[in-house]
């Protein structure tokens, strides 16, 4: 097992081990605060806002004394922590209290980019026994490549799709665009980095690969 046959090992079995992370830190999606904790889940339209004006007029209305009033069950209730939505769990932080996970309800684009990222990584596994089977057997390092490569086109499918179902009520934005106070988490981050060394790691594999 020559030196390019290892370097590209350990950069699928990076890959891998990010893939397997992103997938079980719930952290795909960030929005700063609870999404209980606003009047609207998702970007609200004229007529839920007329509707939140006539039941709650006064919120509206001055006050004698020539101000606004704000006052009472008619404000907006203040953040009440931090939501993160994962692929697997989704996690409410909420001030003063533990953390609570919960099992999310998946969009069918999300469910998608799920079953793309779990191939890619039994892709990549496959790819990294077919790597150390190479000591004995060179020509199994051409199949890991074929392997490999079919595990890049999952993974930027999967990165592609997700986007998509961003409309959810727990993000409120709309397909590839989030909302201001919305950000992607940890778990995307380390996910883009697993596409990154599987790309990286084909390119030595082609090398192995080369007549001679």
């Amino acid at each position: 097992m020559d030196k390019l046959t290892i370097i590209s090992g350990c950069l699928f079995l990076a890959a891998d081990i990010f893939a397997i992370a992103s997938i079980a830190n719930p952290d795909w999606i960030n929005t700063g605060e609870s999404a209980a904790g606003s009047i609207f889940t998702s970007y609200p339209s004229t007529l839920e806002i007329l509707e939140h004006l006539v039941i709650c007029p006064a919120a509206a209305l001055p006050s004698p004394s020539g101000t606004a009033s704000f006052s009472g069950p008619e404000t907006m209730p203040p953040s009440l922590g931090a939501l993160t939505v994962g692929l697997v769990r989704q996690c409410q932080t909420i001030h003063g209290r533990d953390r609570t996970c919960i099992p999310p309800r998946l969009p069918p684009e999300w469910v998608t980019t799920l079953f793309f990222i779990i191939m890619g990584i039994i892709s990549l596994t496959v790819t990294c026994g077919l790597l150390v089977a190479s000591h004995w057997r060179r020509e199994a390092t051409k199949y890991a490549r074929w392997i490999a490569f079919t595990g890049m086109i999952l993974f930027c499918m999967a990165a592609l799709i997700f986007p998509i179902g961003f409309y959810i009520n727990e993000v409120g934005g709309q397909p590839y665009k989030l909302p201001n106070n919305t950000v992607v988490g940890s778990s995307y981050v380390l996910f883009v980095l697993s596409i990154f060394f599987t790309i990286v790691g084909l390119l030595f594999a082609g090398k192995v690969c080369l007549p001679g």
